[in-house]
């Protein structure tokens, strides 16, 4: 196994251990996600949690979640998640946020903002002084007229490419939707960008997770930091 791939399977069993029995989850996307989701699987096949539901936040983590044998929640049957894991692409000393590279950003941030824990687990490596400088924003935006969404980003100062498979085509998100992945620079004010891109019709959502995040569990070669975000 990859470095990386231990330390995210670390940070991934250091979150799982937060949770309890009878709690609504939910369960984000990606490979960090992954760990998560056997760990909970294994936890729940020897008895040492019970009656756990859970909310995915896409169709492959809800695919995998029923191979692995995990209760599966609606979002619409609960008003609220007790705790939510997921991961992160990129994340700056104030806990703010970029996430999305795995293009479930809408799915991922309807849930966090529905839960009251959000556990964030990543790596070291997606540790960043300033949100932009590691990664590119991602947008979930319309189809129709998806272009001029890249015209408004260009006139934010950034740079978007349309994110296509390896056949050229769209790739498209749960809901159907395009990706554009958004070269921003450093992002010196995170509230304003996402107070802009929110204001603009066809831009369905951005991948700026701002203030939801709770706890972020780093791993890396020194070892676990449990980081956690002051009480609001």
């Amino acid at each position: 196994m990859a470095a990386n791939d231990v330390y995210k399977k670390q940070a991934a069993e250091a979150a799982v251990e937060l949770i309890q029995s009878d709690m609504v989850l939910g369960l984000g996307h990606g490979s960090t996600v992954q760990f998560a989701l056997e760990t909970l699987a294994n936890k729940l096949q020897s008895g040492n949690l019970k009656h756990i539901v859970a909310i995915p936040c896409s169709k492959h983590t809800e695919a995998e979640m029923r191979r692995l044998g995990i209760p599966l929640g609606d979002l619409n049957a609960h008003a609220s998640i007790d705790l939510t894991i997921d991961g992160a692409d990129e994340v700056d000393p104030q806990y703010n946020l970029i996430k999305g590279g795995g293009g479930a950003l809408l799915r991922e941030k309807i849930v966090a903002q529905s839960s009251q824990r959000n556990v964030i687990i990543v790596d070291e490596g997606k540790l960043s002084s300033t949100l932009g400088t590691k990664h590119t924003l991602p947008l979930e935006v319309i189809a129709f007229g998806w272009e001029r969404q890249r015209d408004f980003v260009a006139k934010l100062g950034g740079k978007s490419t349309l994110r296509v498979d390896a056949g050229g085509n769209p790739v498209l998100t749960d809901q159907g939707n395009y990706l554009l992945d958004c070269e921003m620079g450093p992002i010196a004010d995170p509230a304003a960008l996402a107070q802009a891109l929110e204001a603009r019709s066809g831009i369905l959502e951005h991948g700026l997770f701002l203030g939801l995040a709770n706890d972020v569990i780093v791993a890396g070669a020194s070892g676990l930091r449990h980081l956690k975000a002051k009480p609001k």
